[in-house]
């Protein structure tokens, strides 16, 4: 038998009103298509979980969400996904869930994918080009070796963030205040983003 979590009543409780209903409805028939699925909370979001992550679904201000952990073999590629996270888009309210039948198929579907052991095979992403640098960023960089050794000690993508900063600068005045600032933090060995970092 499948459990329900005391944190996720108090989720739906704290929830949006036109979001409890929906919260609520799905938790049923996830539930009803799979009595053994356990409750949990993820990521801060209820999750349900049954041999290994199943599905989950979150409210915000002003729509809910739902989905499943192995989507594409579930749903396909429903385009609603693309609209917010999950399978089934932005759900504002209880029409524009899938019928009840839809989503018991689903959770079924789900739920023979977890005991079979199934995995979901992600697509492999193309290696991204090494950072371009700017030339007046390698001549600043010339100039202070302390930056240059800091900038060339980073993995590609910290490099990246810098030179795509740099590039991005739509007039001079901008590129060139970019380049003191990326010289003056590199010196410093940090990060570009190092400002939101935690310590």
């Amino acid at each position: 038998m499948g459990t329900r979590d005391p944190r996720i009543d108090a989720y739906i409780a704290k929830s949006a009103e036109f979001a409890r209903p929906i919260l609520t409805r799905l938790r049923a028939i996830v539930h009803e298509g799979c009595p053994e699925v356990e409750e949990t909370i993820k990521w801060s979001m209820p999750s349900f979980e049954y041999k290994g992550l199943f599905c989950g679904m979150a409210a915000f201000k002003q729509h809910c969400t739902f989905g499943f952990w192995k989507h594409t073999l579930i749903v396909g590629d429903d385009p609603k996904a693309k609209e917010a996270m999950g399978s089934f888009g932005c759900l504002k309210q209880l029409s524009d869930l899938p019928s009840k039948p839809e989503l018991l198929r689903y959770i079924k579907k789900a739920k023979q994918l977890n005991e079979d052991g199934v995995k979901v095979v992600k697509p492999k992403h193309k290696p991204k080009k090494p950072a371009v640098m700017h030339p007046m960023l390698e001549a600043a960089l010339a100039k202070k070796k302390k930056a240059l050794v800091n900038f060339e000690a980073f993995s590609p993508s910290a490099q990246r963030e810098y030179t795509d900063w740099i590039a991005e600068a739509k007039t001079d005045a901008t590129r060139d205040r970019r380049i003191a600032q990326a010289v003056e933090w590199l010196a410093e060995n940090k990060p570009r983003n190092w400002k939101y970092m935690k310590c």
